[in-house]
């Protein structure tokens, strides 16, 4: 039995009477033998039985250790330390004489006597972090990061595996199914002793009044089902005492997290358990000794494009002139290639809102026990507002929302301007998990920002450490606009894309000089007007607005080199041109980089560029930047159905992806 860091107990001893005191395998005692010793004791010497210990502490600069004798002067750097070397057999089975000597020395003038019991007690929970639980394990009052990290994991149990009806899990005070208990987190507190011991002693389990809207705790009872559990613990409830047994017993608990981490909530809490010593019947119980676990709650987690696609969702939207019918066909022939599952959300559910990105995000949370898929739902409330809790919270599929507390959002909440990059390393810190992007505003400028709420939550989540990019220059201002990433081959294993007007009007004056000045924009697209090349580079204005938005987008490359660790070899310029309508930009013709990302497989918005030689000179253009990379460009029609409505393909789609092998408590923070 591995024993616990030591931790001390002061026990007075008396020359009048023997003192009598329980304690714990691994701890030590301190014998205060100077408060009571007798008038005229100048030395003393002290022995304990064969389960024990004893030994004596000194500073050797004031007292030397005396030679050929086991006396010591009775000198204030001097402590008697008792170590428990194994458990009892019987109540009182040690015992420490300590002998009291004066100046003459041949006899003892007074002796006191300490008899010790020594149990086994212990709080274990998986603090290594294997998926199981080591019995009478140390070093379980520090959570700490990293690979050789110790600490608990605590999910929040935020899926449904109650009825289909019905809230997340953890707002029930009680165990709704087996399944709902593979969401919590087991402990066993561990007793071993002889009998006799709880007649003036007890164990109580206890949480702090900080804790306890965090944290909910059950008891296994025996041959009772799951729902029967008892809910020990949780915010009414901050002590629970253990029911004694004959000595010997493993009590079962589970504990089951109710909070994310958000910016009042570093994520830690603590299950304690304490052994309490009851002297009399007229006075309160005190403490003899205290076990700890401390849990952190595992975060809310997003999944890059890079990994592999699990499910695609969109809208269908089949009336009127901006019906999404030869879109989802697309849609549908793409998903057969990656070979992906597709739902299809109908306008029933969808509510006429097409715009399925900026509804939700698709993430999940992991303890080494357990896993599952969590989608946040933005606070834009609007056609997809119950899709979310009604649709996709259920078994083993969590569900969280962060709302402002004034009710008040602009487009930049929406979560086409939440993305995450794969994982990177920048100047010598690993980001294994990636780190999120956000749009935001200009620095020092106090327009659109992303609602407190869901910035503070996505920044206390930790291990994807938030970068805000600027985004504020777009009408609708997200992130999705301007960037995406695609898997590539190489040490990174991706690439990034930005959107490009330089880029864009270097083409077409390449296009020009070769004699196709007339070939146009929007060749073949009924109700839209086309332009033509020599149109296009003769505006001034759009050379104007193409010069702001390039200098809008250069500010986020250098962000996202310095932040992501980049160089210009892993950034991709995908020519795109925007133009200003006030002071924001739009796209002018359908956004690429606004793309759906399945494995090797694009779903990219068909431009409608210039045709040459019987093609688009823009897909033609995409295709020579992407397709060395193992990449498959597929280009898909939005024009009618997402583009002019001011979006384009990753708007429309979603995708719960596979999560990370890497675990995220294995980071270095």
């Amino acid at each position: 039995m591995e024993t616990m860091m030591n931790k001390q107990r002061v026990v007075h001893v008396s020359t009048k009477q023997p003192s009598y005191v329980v304690c714990v395998l691994g701890t030590e005692i301190s014998l205060d033998i100077k408060s009571s010793m007798p008038r005229g004791a100048t030395s003393f010497e002290a022995h304990g039985t064969g389960g024990l210990q004893v030994y004596v502490t000194y500073d050797p600069r004031h007292l030397p250790k005396p030679e050929g004798s086991e006396r010591w002067l009775l000198d204030a750097d001097t402590e008697v330390i008792v170590s428990l070397k194994a458990l009892s057999s019987a109540v009182n089975d040690n015992k420490v004489r300590v002998s009291y000597y004066d100046q003459t020395g041949r006899t003892p003038i007074a002796k006191a006597w300490v008899y010790i019991t020594c149990i086994a007690l212990s709080l274990d929970a998986d603090t290594s972090r294997t998926g199981t639980i080591q019995n009478y394990a140390t070093n379980k009052n520090k959570w700490t990061w990293g690979p050789d990290g110790e600490g608990a994991v605590l999910l929040v149990n935020c899926d449904r595996d109650g009825p289909s009806y019905g809230d997340v899990d953890h707002t029930y005070p009680y165990v709704r199914s087996h399944a709902d208990l593979q969401d919590l987190s087991p402990v066993i507190l561990n007793i071993n002793s002889p009998a006799g011991i709880f007649d003036n002693h007890k164990v109580i389990l206890h949480i702090s009044m900080f804790d306890a809207a965090k944290v909910r705790v059950f008891h296994a009872a025996e041959n009772t089902s799951v729902s029967h559990y008892e809910n020990i613990l949780g915010s009414d409830k901050l002590s629970y005492t253990v029911q004694p047994t004959d000595g010997r017993g493993q009590h079962i608990f589970y504990v089951e997290g109710l909070a994310f981490p958000d910016r009042d909530f570093n994520g830690l809490v603590s299950l304690n358990a304490t052994l309490q010593e009851q002297t009399s019947s007229t006075s309160p119980a005190t403490p003899v000794f205290m076990d700890t676990v401390v849990f952190h709650v595992a975060p809310w987690l997003m999944t890059p494009n890079t990994q592999r696609p699990l499910e695609i969702f969109v809208c269908s939207i089949d009336k009127g002139i901006n019906s999404n019918e030869k879109f989802l066909e697309a849609i549908k022939l793409l998903a057969r290639k990656a070979n992906c599952k597709l739902t299809i959300c109908p306008e029933v559910e969808n509510r006429g809102d097409r715009w399925i990105q900026d509804e939700m995000e698709f993430g999940y949370v992991e303890a080494p026990h357990q896993s599952f898929p969590v989608v946040f739902d933005s606070p834009r409330n609007r056609g997809l507002k119950e899709f979310p809790f009604k649709k996709i919270l259920g078994p083993d599929f969590g569900y969280v929302t962060r709302e402002p507390k004034n009710g008040r959002v602009s487009s930049l909440d929406s979560f086409g301007n939440l993305d995450v990059s794969p994982p990177v390393s920048v100047k010598g810190r690993d980001y294994s998990l990636g780190r999120i992007l956000i749009g935001s505003s200009f620095p020092g400028s106090s327009n659109r920002k992303m609602t407190k709420a869901v910035r503070d939550f996505l920044y206390a989540q930790k291990v994807q450490a938030p970068v805000e990019l600027y985004a504020d220059w777009l009408t609708v201002g997200h992130v999705d606009e301007f960037l995406s990433f695609v898997p590539a081959p190489g040490k990174k294993g991706f690439r990034l894309l930005l959107a490009s007007p330089l880029a864009c009007l270097k083409l077409f004056e390449e296009k020009q000089k070769e004699g196709y000045g007339n070939a146009a924009l929007f060749e073949g697209l009924k109700r839209v007007g086309k332009i033509t090349l020599n149109e296009i580079l003769t505006d001034r204005n759009l050379r104007q607005d193409s010069k702001y938005v390039q200098s809008c987008i250069d500010w986020n490359r250098s962000i996202l080199k310095r932040e992501l660790g980049l160089t210009e070899r892993d950034i991709i310029d995908i020519p795109q041109l925007f133009t200003l309508e006030g002071s924001t930009a739009t796209a002018l013709f359908p956004d690429m980089v606004n793309m759906l990302v399945l494995g090797k497989h694009l779903g990219i918005p068909k431009p409608y560029g210039p045709i040459i030689h019987s093609q688009c000179c823009l897909e033609v253009k995409v295709r020579s930047l992407l397709e060395p990379l193992g990449l498959s460009c597929t280009f898909i029609d939005d024009f009618f159905s997402y583009h002019v409505l001011s979006g384009e393909i990753h708007c429309g789609t979603n995708v719960l992806r596979e999560s990370f092998s890497f675990h995220w408590w294995n980071i270095h923070l």
